[in-house]
């Protein structure tokens, strides 16, 4: 399994649909036989010189496209059916637009602590639609339910969406628009969703979401800056893009 060409100048997003690719590959070839384990993401890192989050995207990409299945604690392993299923996926079908979730949380921690810093200097006061989004998360809090981990999820999303709208500023509201969307699509999801399966998890998210609110509704900018930042930076090492 050599290592890919790290000179590839397309888009950075690409990268873990490359790996998938190479993977897809080897299953096509038999390199990679129904039941067999794939090697581990650190063995994955290695052998093909990528970084750990766009394994981790990869191999969410193939368990999204029922090519493999991840056993908590033992792995991920070729589907039994796997040659039906590669002729299923067609290149044109594969999420071309869907963006890795590395760089949506490098987007994310780029904005949205300034997005919440700017929010606490122009804000203002209470919002009702901030206060019926954390109801949401609070009554949404159970990860052993996927209905409700969706909800979460779209509360997540638009919450993150109000906070840019409260700073005034059209363009990042679009831009906070843009990055929902993303989050939105079926690779962010299935990582996202796994991410906030464990239990606890959710609990923490919200109290993180209400002490952001909490330091834009004080007008407190530095608070709001920082607990967005550490916001961000749990869900990256929960989702394991680190």
């Amino acid at each position: 399994m050599p290592a890919l060409n790290q000179s590839d100048t397309r888009p950075i997003r690409q990268r873990y649909q490359q790996i998938a690719d190479h993977l897809v590959d080897d299953m096509r070839q038999g390199r990679l036989l129904p039941g067999e384990r794939l090697p581990a993401e650190r063995e994955l890192v290695q052998r093909l010189g990528v970084g750990r989050a766009s394994v981790r995207e990869a191999l969410g990409f193939l368990q999204l496209h029922d090519l493999v299945e991840t056993r908590r604690g033992a792995g991920s392993y070729v589907v039994a059916d796997v040659a039906r299923r590669i002729a299923e996926l067609r290149r044109d079908e594969a999420p071309v637009a869907d963006a890795g979730p590395a760089a949506v949380i490098e987007a994310r921690l780029v904005t949205e602590p300034q997005v919440a810093r700017l929010a606490a200097e122009r804000a203002g006061g209470p919002d009702e639609e901030i206060e019926r989004l954390l109801e949401v998360m609070a009554e949404s809090a159970d990860p052993a339910d996927p209905a409700q981990r969706r909800r979460w999820s779209d509360a997540d999303r638009r919450f993150h969406c109000r906070l840019a709208a409260l700073t005034q500023n059209p363009v990042l509201a679009a831009m906070a628009e843009h990055l929902s969307r993303t989050m939105d699509e079926p690779l962010w999801q299935r990582l996202r969703d796994d991410s906030i399966a464990v239990p606890g998890r959710t609990i923490l998210q919200l109290a993180e979401h209400r002490l952001i609110w909490a330091a834009i509704a004080e007008g407190d900018p530095g608070a709001a800056e920082l607990h967005a930042r550490h916001h961000i930076h749990r869900a990256r090492r929960y989702m394991e893009l680190n």
